[in-house]
């Protein structure tokens, strides 16, 4: 028995390391523009982020996610964004919402 779950824990942390993503070669780094995306830009791609998904489906073009930021303040502004839109779920898990 202990050999399969040491087989299994070794592929299951194979499988997570493949999942984990890498360096962004175009941080910091103007795109078309000319410009960088900041914070600001990224609470609205965060905000937007069900509108860009469904657009990025019938739209080669279209990212969800511009690749041209400033680093951190930008997945700061898109995390901020998205978790706010997509519910976060804070109030909910604290118990703060008692419908009924």
């Amino acid at each position: 028995m202990r050999p399969v779950v040491a087989l299994a824990a070794v592929l299951l942390v194979l499988l997570a390391a493949g999942c984990a993503p890498g360096a962004n070669p175009l941080a910091n780094h103007p795109g078309p523009g000319g410009e960088t995306a900041g914070f600001l830009l990224g609470l609205w791609h965060g905000i937007i982020v069900w509108f860009s998904f469904l657009w990025s489906l019938f739209n080669p073009s279209v990212s969800v996610y511009e690749v041209h930021n400033n680093g951190w303040p930008y997945n700061l502004g898109f995390l901020l964004g998205a978790g706010g839109v997509l519910g976060g779920g804070v109030k909910v898990a604290l118990g703060g919402d008692r419908r009924q």
